[in-house]
């Protein structure tokens, strides 16, 4: 039974070290650049736009309000604040689209968001939601650049 016991705990040590190995590609400077965690990861603030209770029946108004959001979009983006940005398609609930602000807290994506001037006359709500994922996720906006035909 002792030789059974060993086994598993040279089994186990063998099988936690091997999970917890290096990568051999990982590139510290680069992952701390991004601020990176051990697992390559690090927080962000997810956000959801939705249909807010303010309707805009100005065609000249809602046409300066959107044309707004959008330049607010691509300020944000080259501040490296805004790392995902994008409408939703139709759905049966009120969502209209989506930011991933690379930001720390949600007070501080609050007050970027109130720089939005769809989201000031409440055209959208917006709903907060802290979440983890690649600190890699901002790269992708440099090879976006390179394949965007057009400027929205």
């Amino acid at each position: 039974m002792k030789n059974l016991f060993t086994l598993f705990l040279i089994l186990n040590y063998s099988l936690c070290a091997y999970s917890q190995s290096d990568n051999p590609l990982y590139d510290k400077a680069l992952a701390d650049s991004l601020g990176a965690d051990a697992y390559g990861m690090k927080n962000y603030i997810f956000v959801i736009l939705k249909t807010g209770p303010n309707k805009i029946e100005d065609k000249n108004l809602s046409d300066s309000l959107f044309k707004g959001h959008i330049a607010n979009i691509n300020r944000l983006a080259d501040d490296g604040k805004l790392v995902v940005a994008g409408p939703f398609g139709k759905n049966d609930k009120t969502y209209r689209g989506l930011f991933i602000l690379n930001v720390k807290t949600v007070a501080e994506a609050e007050a970027l968001l109130q720089t939005d001037p769809t989201i000031q006359q409440k055209v959208f709500e917006v709903e907060l939601i802290p979440w983890y994922g690649s600190a890699a996720l901002p790269l992708y906006l440099d090879f976006h650049k390179k394949i965007e035909k057009e400027k929205i």
